[in-house]
């Protein structure tokens, strides 16, 4: 019943229900005129939508599905003088369908609820200093709003003044508070805890990272896992063959000597005992749930084959900056052959342009001084090579050593060798052939990525591999903090190699690639799945990834692996019962003449089972974690 509404589908049960009371009372309590009123309304209740249900789908998509099935059995029923068991048939699917249908919506609405979060009004700050209240879907980016503490998030913007705490668990899954000072980045619908803050709106409502959430999700929603592609296709294949198989055991019947009655009823008990119902339904409840709760866990996944792919992954690579590390680098030291503040001045000015965590910290280290950017212009960024620009007295470019060789530099300096020498990554900087100095910046990593690196390897995962265009030296320095061997940890990587090593590793197993979606493109597409760290506010993350984690937490990477198993496991088991419960009442009704009302509470109660195992998935611990 598909094009019908929640409380439709309950009416129509109800009203199922009642005449099939009537019925009853009828026929075993007080026999009267209400016996054939209760058959008409069952017949009637529970008989039409699927018939008109089946109908659809036969004429638009040219399938029998197991509506027909239903309806086909409730009339031979009828047609041999067994219209109440017809009934019975006709309610218990009726009441079956409505709990399938409300539970399948809860699983669909599990990431929509964070539409109830979404504030209707927000304070907009006027140039002239007053605060109005207006409605959030007239915000539009470049305004003020002021956050009181205690309210929530209007728009995806960046605090513009003040200091406090906010609380993310909405968006990133995260439940710790997380800090924010001028600059940081404020998602909607995450709640101001202690502070008055002001920010500015940096994208409008229909581009919210909220909005893009529940785009994808719904999208995710619609596509199909394989699993539940073959179980669709099954279904409708195998209903055609339950029709036959009936029609055939109808015939074979009659022609031992049964009565047409006889032969026709028990033809009916076995359409019924064989529909694949629960089969089909099986596996969508399991992949629905698990979506919903991974969504609201902070974890977007691209559909379900996504889901059933990261299953089987037995071998995860990272990249380093950004994803195992915190990409928050810091200058260490630096070396220059010109005036310190012209050297620092040329340099942010080249690298206010790259998106690199070096170039951040370059940024930030001139700023503390004081130090205006240098106008560069004709910027070029060279991937896991650095960046070049046009100043008045030519071509300025920074980057790696392979970024100096490119330029024909000459890296024989006292200093320069004492700063390749230490563990940290370096930044080499020159104009045209010239080296005018280098910088040492240094990474962390994150908090998180031991613990999420060892959750993996307890949960089974076979082969862990870090890839990095960084220094050799520095690769393992990271590595080593991590607990990472020598051999997992691949340094002085172009992008071409990252895509060489991982299609080798995907000789061995499946493989996912986990990046931060921006840098890695060529990366997470080749990889069997691609996912991307911290994607919240990331459009480019959010769209390049096959499993975005919006939170950098790197554990919820092992709880969205735990919650893929998990599915997988449960999607077997619902496999595995709904054939076996078929299997069982079809022999039963072969060989012991089940009758039709018990085939029925069979079938109906194994796809409500199925349906509720599979809703177990939305209280998966990843929401909590």
């Amino acid at each position: 019943m598909e094009n019908t509404s929640d409380r439709q589908m309950l009416l129509l049960s109800g009203l199922t229900i009642l005449g099939l009371a009537l019925a009853a009372l009828a026929a075993f309590v007080a026999p009267g005129w209400w016996g054939v009123i209760g058959l008409c309304l069952a017949y009637i209740a529970g008989g039409i939508p699927p018939a008109i249900n089946a109908w659809l789908s036969l004429w638009r998509r040219h399938v029998l599905d197991i509506d027909f099935l239903m309806v086909l059995a409730a009339i031979a029923a009828a047609a041999v003088g067994a219209a109440l068991e017809g009934a019975v048939l006709l309610t218990l699917f009726s009441i079956s369908t409505t709990l399938e249908h409300r539970a399948m919506a809860r699983a669909r609405r599990a990431v929509e609820a964070l539409m109830k979060l979404r504030p209707d009004t927000a304070l907009k700050k006027l140039p002239d200093g007053r605060t109005i209240e207006v409605q959030v879907k007239t915000l539009l980016p470049g305004d003020i709003v002021v956050l009181r503490p205690g309210s929530r998030v209007p728009a995806d913007g960046v605090v513009l003044d003040g200091t406090g705490s906010m609380d993310e668990a909405t968006i990133t899954g995260e439940s710790m508070p997380v800090e924010k000072v001028a600059g940081s980045k404020v998602f909607e619908a995450t709640v101001n805890l202690n502070a008055v803050l002001t920010m500015t709106v940096s994208r409008p409502i229909a581009e919210s990272t909220v909005a893009r959430m529940i785009a994808l999700v719904t999208q995710a929603q619609a596509d199909r896992a394989p699993s539940e592609r073959f179980s669709d296709w099954f279904g409708q294949k195998y209903t055609i063959a339950v029709v036959a198989g009936s029609t055939l055991l109808f015939a074979a019947l009659l022609s031992f000597g049964w009565s047409f009655d006889d032969a026709l009823y028990r033809a009916a008990t076995i359409l019924v005992a064989a529909s694949p119902c629960a089969i089909v339904i099986s596996v969508p409840a399991a992949i629905l749930s698990a979506l919903g709760a991974a969504a609201r866990g902070g974890v977007l996944f691209k559909g379900g084959s996504a889901l059933e792919t990261l299953a089987a992954v037995q071998i995860f690579a990272f990249d380093k900056t950004g994803t195992l590390t915190t990409g928050q680098a810091e200058v260490t030291g630096f070396f220059t052959r010109i005036p310190e503040k012209q050297f620092l001045s040329l340099l942010s000015g080249l690298e206010s342009q790259s998106e690199h965590p070096s170039a951040a910290a370059i940024r930030r280290f001139a700023a503390e001084r004081g130090l205006e950017p240098a106008e560069i212009r004709d910027v070029v960024n060279i991937p896991s090579e650095g960046i070049t620009g046009l100043h008045d007295k030519g071509t300025l470019w920074a980057g790696n050593i392979r970024m100096a060789n490119r330029m024909n530099a000459s890296l024989h300096d006292a200093g320069i060798a004492a700063m390749a020498a230490s563990m940290q990554t370096i930044v080499y900087f020159g104009r045209d052939s010239d080296l005018l100095g280098a910088v040492s910046v240094a990474d962390q990593p994150r908090a998180s990525s031991a613990a999420g690196l060892a959750a993996l390897r307890a949960d089974g995962v076979g082969k862990i591999a870090m890839m990095t265009g960084d220094r050799r030296a520095v690769a393992e320095r990271i590595g080593a903090e991590l607990g990472m061997q020598p051999e997992e940890i691949h340094a002085d990587l172009l992008p071409e190699d990252k895509v060489r090593l991982i299609s080798e590793m995907a000789k061995i197993g499946k493989i996912a690639f986990v990046g931060d979606g921006v840098n890695d493109a060529a990366a997470l597409a080749r990889a069997d799945i691609g996912i991307a760290m911290g994607a919240a506010g990331s459009e480019v993350a959010l769209q390049a990834a096959d499993v975005a984690l919006l939170s950098e937490n790197m554990e919820r990477l092992a709880a969205a692996r735990r919650i893929a198993r998990r599915t997988r496991t449960i999607i077997r088991q619902n496999l595995v019962f709904a054939v076996g419960a078929m299997i069982v009442l079809v022999l039963s009704s072969l060989f012991f003449a089940l009758p039709m009302p018990l085939a029925v509470l069979g079938h109906e109660g194994g796809t409500v089972l199925v349906v509720l195992n599979g809703l177990r998935l939305l209280a998966d611990p990843i929401r909590k974690a």
